[in-house]
């Protein structure tokens, strides 16, 4: 019978174990415990090979080329899925808190979630085999059983689907606001909330990202335009005078949402294990990745500033609206493209996720069958169905969003990383003093996102409970 051990933790689909000291990797997987490898793999559980093996591992025999990123392409997409809908509420936040402590909050979490990103490749090169956090979930509950592995495979990629869902949701939203904005409220809310969700579904039809990371770079070049011309704009205007405030008097639960949504700014990380599989190189995900986190980090903290400095405590969620309405009108053109293109991105993982539970292993992954492609048309519109519904259904949005954001982005961003990064390193923890000092962040990594989860969870239920207002499946936009 074999052991439960945490250090026998790798799958059969699994590459030969090396010392991760040697291969670049932070921590002891591999050989945790002195066995040798060989030996070791004699004793694995049995698993089941269709969801524990490389789902594009015969990509290049196929009609569907999954592989197909550069570096730069893959940070463009993780650019464009990240620097989104976060950057737009940021200078709310500074209003909310203070420029000080905002500022502190937005570098000092980018810092971290270019290190936990930096995990989060690590975990991916010790097991190529994982796709998804649901794959992820799995490695972690393995040593504990099969049943464990299933119950971490199901949690995981629960998690992971919502999160998008939800995430997708906030793209219809902010899509029908901005149409409503643009058209001075022409048509009903719903029409364009409908017009939204066929327009999503159609750009999530590709099966691969490549097409999408041409896109992403149109996505990038939008955000970047619609809120340069609101910094510009709103300096023109200076509607504050000048009178911003270096700190705020503000109640906890107002404090902690602020936190939230610069949690939020920083989510993209639910996806990394998706876009490292399509690499043609996935060694170099950590050049995409430090382009990704110089890229939203500089951007959200100058953003942030400069328009809460002009716009003082009256600035508005989404920023693009702070200005005089001409100028917000073409703002929320040119953001257009990132509103939609970094939807799709949220859509394409989540798709991708159910589409790789299903056809792993078979011959569908790679072929451009009936059943493949009919399946993924079925399920991109399944998915997009559902965040139409979510987003008409609730009418304060971005309350509910926080609460999401709390309890899944916490996690992936934060929380999960440190897991990784101990579970990696089992049995090594006191190695060195460099491996005590790694211990000791990545223990604190993942307090952190137990802390933001909890008090996430509690500011963001009073804030739906006190705020309560507006009704669901109404032609008129609830902002």
């Amino acid at each position: 019978m074999a052991s439960r051990s945490p250090t026998l933790r790798a799958s059969v689909a699994d590459p030969p174990e090396k010392d991760v000291e040697k291969s670049g990797l932070d921590g002891p997987h591999g050989s945790l415990d002195g066995q040798d490898p060989e030996k070791r793999d004699s004793v694995k559980r049995p698993r089941k090979a269709s969801q524990n093996v490389d789902p594009f591992g015969d990509a290049e025999e196929g009609d569907v080329q999954y592989r197909s990123l550069e570096w730069w392409q893959c940070s463009m997409i993780m650019i464009a899925e990240t620097i989104s809908l976060g950057i737009l509420s940021l200078p709310s936040v500074l209003a909310s808190i203070g420029m000080v402590g905002g500022a502190i909050l937005i570098a000092s979490l980018g810092i971290i979630a270019t290190y936990s990103g930096y995990v989060i490749g690590q975990f991916k090169r010790a097991h190529p085999w994982v796709h998804n956090m649901a794959d992820a979930g799995a490695v972690l509950f393995a040593p504990w059983g099969h049943t464990a592995e299933a119950i971490g495979r199901e949690v995981l990629g629960a998690a992971q689907t919502i999160f998008l869902i939800f995430s997708m949701a906030s793209h219809i939203l902010t899509w029908t606001i901005c149409l409503d904005t643009l058209t001075d409220s022409a048509t009903c809310a719903i029409v364009w909330g409908v017009i939204g969700l066929v327009l999503f579904w159609i750009f999530d039809l590709p099966r691969t990202l490549l097409k999408v990371s041409w896109l992403s770079i149109a996505s990038f070049i939008s955000i970047f335009s619609a809120v340069l011309l609101t910094m510009v704009a709103i300096g023109i205007e200076n509607p504050s005078q000048g009178r911003f405030k270096a700190t705020q008097s503000v109640t906890f639960q107002a404090a902690f949402l602020s936190v939230t949504n610069i949690v939020f700014a920083y989510a993209g990380h639910v996806a990394f294990f998706s876009f490292i599989s399509e690499m043609k190189k996935p060694q170099d995900f950590t050049k995409a990745l430090i382009l990704l986190q110089i890229s939203d980090t500089s951007m959200y903290f100058i953003a942030a500033l400069v328009i809460y400095a002009y716009g003082g405590d009256d600035v508005e969620s989404p920023a693009l609206s702070s200005t005089a309405p001409t100028v917000a009108k073409v703002a929320y053109g040119l953001a257009i493209p990132t509103i939609i293109i970094a939807g799709v991105i949220y859509g394409h993982v989540a798709a991708k996720y159910i589409y790789v539970r299903i056809f792993r292993g078979t011959k569908h992954m790679g072929k451009r069958t009936w059943l493949a492609v009919g399946s993924w048309a079925g399920i991109t519109l399944a998915l997009w169905t559902v965040a139409w519904i979510i987003a008409e259904s609730i009418p304060d949005f971005n309350d509910l969003l926080a609460l999401i954001s709390s309890l899944f982005a916490a996690w992936f961003t934060y929380g999960i990383s440190g897991i990784f990064w101990l579970f990696l390193n089992w049995g090594g923890y006191t190695k060195n003093s460099r491996k005590m000092s790694l211990t000791a962040v990545n223990i604190g990594l993942t307090l952190m996102g137990f802390g933001i989860c909890g008090m996430g969870l509690y500011a963001s239920g009073y804030a739906i409970h006190k705020e309560s207002k507006g009704s669901s499946w109404s032609c008129t936009v609830s902002e």
